[in-house]
């Protein structure tokens, strides 16, 4: 942005110095003089007003060549724009002033206001190219790129969607195929609340993964003899070669016959839920008394600690048999809160407690 205010002072510089030409005093003297205090007002006030201008307009820098293209042609497109904007805007200049100081200021209010145009662009550029339905694809013979991944519609519409793609669990590059953005798409416009609602969560995870630097790609997947987009998306993962996130039990089980790696995300949620489920009845030595009145603690056998609400008496005694009540993951392992067994009035006390 220093080249930005160096060229907006530089026309103000111009600007300062044709307006104190023309309003110097007569003789070559005071248009000397004149001209000199235009160029010294017009370097201060060109500084100032660009550093405002880009106070106004800057947010998080980042070079272009971290720009995604989306966000690089419409930046460049409203740039454009906003160039012609400025000069339009210029006209009455030429039209009731006619002097020389019209082409200079006509420039900076050009300049400011392409690159005002450029960083809306810059800043909204997908949005934009997504309302005018521009979208990246694949060409259907490109080879995916290294490392991406492919979802298809049950695995977008899924809660766990969301934070496995934001903070990059599923890779850097995501392909949603093209018949499964279709179906959100229409699924968003359901009639049916709960599908609705999935939908356009699902929608809004993809922007958010997005806007965390996760590169969204929708990618080709039209195979006419396939009638049912799960069929289209288990070809697709077949021809990529690329790995299939799904929440379907029946995709699921197509893994040997597509011939590549298909992730069950509600299987891997199962198998990363807590060991002990509320209810479960557990048999544990209590130790040592707890923070609170009447607790009592245990360990199992892998070094889970258990708190016993009431239990403060059974300290000692070996196999007390409990109910589980929640649990609570720590930097230390799991942490179960539980009840003794036959004592579900004040099993949540120990919850409430710590």
């Amino acid at each position: 942005m220093v080249v930005f205010v160096e060229i907006l002072r530089l026309f103000v510089v111009l600007v300062g110095a044709l307006v104190g030409l023309a309003a110097g005093g007569p003789g070559p003297t005071g248009r000397v003089v004149g001209a000199v205090i235009g160029v010294l007002v017009g370097y201060v006030a060109g500084g100032i007003t660009g550093r405002l201008l880009v106070r106004g307009v800057r947010e998080a820098d980042r070079s272009l060549l971290d720009v995604p293209a989306l966000e690089l042609l419409a930046g460049s497109f409203l740039g454009a724009l906003g160039f012609l904007v400025g000069v339009v805007c210029c006209l009455p200049l030429f039209i009731f002033v006619r002097h020389d100081y019209d082409y200079p200021i006509a420039a900076a209010v050009a300049w400011a206001v392409a690159a005002l145009g450029f960083r809306i662009g810059r800043t909204n550029g997908r949005r934009l190219a997504e309302a005018a339905r521009i979208m990246r694809k694949l060409d259907p013979i490109q080879a995916a790129p290294e490392g991406a991944v492919l979802v298809d519609t049950s695995a977008v519409m899924d809660r766990a969607f969301l934070v496995l793609a934001t903070t990059g669990l599923l890779g850097r590059e995501i392909l949603v195929p093209e018949p499964v953005a279709d179906e959100l798409s229409a699924l968003s416009e359901s009639p049916d609340p709960v599908a609705s609602r999935r939908a356009r969560r699902g929608l809004e995870a993809i922007e958010a993964a997005r806007d965390a630097g996760i590169t969204v790609t929708v990618a080709p997947g039209d195979f006419p003899q396939a009638a049912m987009t799960e069929e289209k998306v288990l070809q697709l993962a077949s021809r990529l070669g690329v790995r299939l996130f799904t929440c379907s039990g029946e995709v699921a089980r197509q893994q040997e016959n597509v011939g590549v790696p298909i992730v069950d995300l509600r299987g891997l949620i199962a198998d990363l839920a807590p060991d002990h489920l509320p209810g479960e009845r557990l048999s544990v030595d209590l130790v040592k008394r707890g923070r609170q009145h009447g607790q009592a603690v245990g360990y199992l056998p892998d070094g889970d600690m258990v708190v016993v609400n009431d239990a403060a008496e059974l300290i000692g005694s070996p196999g007390v048999e409990v109910v589980v009540v929640s649990t609570r993951p720590t930097s230390q392992g799991l942490l179960v809160f539980a009840r003794l067994e036959g004592d579900s009035g004040r099993g949540t006390s120990a919850v409430r407690a710590l």
